[in-house]
């Protein structure tokens, strides 16, 4: 089983940066990747960005690439999201997600463990 914990939203002016950060726990020797996501309100969940837990390989959004930067700490077991020059539209709740098996993906579908999300509200 792995564990994730998602800290660092809140509620913060358009323009502000944010750090997101993922805690990870348990069985991490069996992750492959672990990608973030957000959920505007409604039932869609939105593929942000995903890093392998070992090797070099990122992989973003098109609607957040440049401004959003994912990176990952071993030793702490830890993945960041650096999200600057927020905008009204990234308004959500941020999940972190880890994948254990092999392959690249960017669907919800393809993660067998999440957090419990942390809200990020952008204000005009």
């Amino acid at each position: 089983q792995v564990q994730l914990v998602e800290s660092g939203g809140g509620l913060v002016q358009a323009g502000d940066s944010l750090t997101l950060s993922c805690s990870i726990s348990g069985r991490t020797d069996k992750i492959h990747y672990v990608g973030w996501f957000r959920q505007p309100p409604g039932p869609y969940r939105d593929f942000v960005a995903t890093i392998s837990w070992s090797g070099p390989r990122i992989f973003y959004a098109d609607s957040v690439k440049g401004r959003f930067t994912i990176s990952r700490d071993n030793v702490k077991d830890t993945v960041h999201l650096q999200v600057n020059n927020l905008e009204r539209e990234d308004t959500a709740v941020y999940y972190c997600a880890a994948r254990t098996v092999e392959g690249l993906h960017a669907t919800p579908a393809a993660y067998g463990y999440w957090g419990q999300g942390t809200q990020v509200t952008v204000s005009s």
